[in-house]
């Protein structure tokens, strides 16, 4: 059995300096069995989580002619919104319920919400079933995160916080990247059988929870007896909340990652509509395999191809971001183990920067390609470091509260995107809107492009048939009449803005670290 290392000597849990990690391999023979199986878990979860939120905006904008529920980006944008205050809002509560009831009670309960989500979303193909499955999944996401998380940091510790992280993330992503492909396999089927599937996958938790052993339980249930027998008193959740709120290392971080989160989930709400309307997949499948494509049903699968091996699904383009974080996180995790958490997360986020203006600086394939492995270094820079720093400065007996502090940049920066990402891709880039208005510029009368007249999703498809030009052709029409790629832009500045605060928070932390450092300790009672 691997030795646990050395307490750090000369910072204790809540120091706002930076620990010397473990090498990678010490590091990674320091985690114990616990941090693995909440690893599996969160892999399971985000395998079913991502089988569903990958493929959601394709399901809801696709024309109901093609098995989609046949909305606009700008009603997607309504639903993507509620369901990230649903999922992060509840976060913020369900921390400290799981501080002080359990990790694993509250995870078998959101196990049991979430598979219900699932059964709604294939029990009633509407839009309202799919929003109303999305609820219950964004609760049950609400009360799980907590208490695996709450879970890693008391698995980990601040030498090994960085590999750990890191390879926790990295584990997640396995989930994320075969979660659309099977998602995308099953709805070339039925769109049904993509949320019975997951709803099959997400109570495969239930077996690993029989295995799952709680860290510090009996830390917790000595409290729990204390405070029952009047020997502690202990304040209410809201009001212990607030106080812990008013320290202001941890409110000036979460104002500035609100910022952060804002720019970054553009990749999951915005960017499979983009590669849907504009970016030729087929080009990158001719230059591997040829004219005629790939017949290998291996190959469609993994690379996430439409059956004839001609094209690339939405779903494949975006699953190169987990595939490359699933093979190479725990590399950068050591690399970002060498920074300074806020220098990782400065670094990061200017990679994310430079991801998203090549977006809006072309819709060729081999770009979106690029951009991706430029985002998915970026994101591994920065995403793991966000909770391992937030972790780490949390006082020990309030991990989970602070995880679930966590989800309020997440919450305002997801949710206020989640409405106005797809909201200006609805406005400058949407191609059903672009197409109609060419559609009346080429002389059809304003009342037959209606949406009454003309449903949702087939407006291309009638601006095809009423020129006589190819969608090649006229996809490149509208790309260049049109600021398609003015979406990306805008959030590739929110993300310059992000980094210059990041930097700056990072400076003042340090700061703060050497007056902590150089101040005398407290005199004993």
């Amino acid at each position: 059995m691997s030795q646990e290392p050395e307490p750090e000597k000369h910072h204790n849990e809540t120091t706002l300096d930076d620990v010397k990690q473990l090498g990678l391999w010490a590091a990674l023979g320091s985690l114990g069995y616990v941090f693995w199986i909440v690893g599996g878990m969160e892999m399971i979860e985000r395998l079913a989580y991502y089988g569903v939120k990958a493929v959601s905006t394709i399901y809801v904008t696709r024309a109901k002619s093609a098995g989609g529920l046949g909305e606009t980006m700008a009603t997607f944008g309504w639903l993507s919104f509620t369901w990230y205050l649903v999922q992060m809002g509840g976060a913020i509560f369900t921390g400290g319920i799981s501080d002080r009831h359990g990790y694993k009670e509250t995870i078998f309960i959101s196990t049991l919400i979430k598979c219900f989500g699932y059964l709604l979303m294939a029990w009633f193909p509407s839009y309202w079933g799919f929003f109303a499955g999305a609820m219950f999944l964004a609760f049950g996401t609400a009360v799980f995160k907590p208490g695996i998380q709450g879970t890693l940091i008391r698995a980990s510790n601040r030498r090994n916080s960085s590999v750990a992280w890191g390879v926790f993330y990295q584990t997640v992503n396995i989930g994320g990247w075969i979660g659309p492909l099977i998602a995308l396999h099953m709805r070339q089927t039925s769109w049904s059988w993509v949320f019975y599937t997951n709803a099959g996958f997400i109570c495969c938790n239930l077996l690993l929870l029989a295995t799952y052993k709680e860290p510090g339980k009996q830390e917790r249930l000595a409290r729990r007896a204390l405070v029952k027998a009047g020997a502690v008193q202990e304040s209410s959740l809201i009001r212990e909340s607030l106080q812990e709120l008013r320290k202001p290392h941890l409110y000036l971080y979460l104002l500035i990652f609100s910022l952060w989160w804002f720019m970054f989930p553009m990749l999951w709400d915005v960017l499979p509509k983009y590669i849907d309307d504009w970016v030729d997949t087929g080009t990158i499948v001719r230059a591997l395999f040829g004219e005629g494509g790939t017949r290998s049903s291996t190959l469609h699968f993994l690379m996430g191809m439409q059956p004839d091996g001609m094209t690339i699904e939405p779903e494949g383009v975006v699953n190169i971001n987990s595939g490359l974080i699933m093979i190479t996180c725990f590399l950068f995790a050591g690399l970002s183990a060498k920074m300074r958490a806020t220098t990782s997360l400065f670094v990061g986020t200017l990679l994310v920067v430079a991801a998203l203006t090549l977006f809006g600086l072309s819709n060729l394939a081999w770009i979106a390609v690029l951009a991706m492995a430029v985002f998915s270094m970026g994101e591994m820079l920065a995403s793991p470091k966000f909770s391992e720093f937030i972790g780490n400065i949390a006082p020990s007996d309030k991990k989970a509260m602070w995880i679930g502090f966590s989800q309020v940049p997440i919450l305002i920066g997801q949710t206020l995107e989640g409405k106005l990402g797809p909201q200006i891709y609805h406005v400058f880039s949407e191609k059903d809107v672009l197409a109609r208005e060419m559609l009346m510029a080429k002389g059809m009368n304003a009342s037959q492009v209606t949406e009454a007249a003309l449903p949702v999703g087939e407006a291309f498809h009638k601006l095809v048939e009423f020129t006589g030009e190819t969608p090649v052709v006229l996809t490149h029409q509208l790309y260049q009449t049109n600021h398609v790629g003015m979406p990306w832009f805008v959030f590739a500045v929110v993300g310059v803005i992000s980094a210059g605060l990041i930097w700056a928070y990072g400076r003042w932390v340090r700061r703060l670290a050497e007056r902590q450092s150089a101040a005398p300790p407290p005199l004993p009672n």
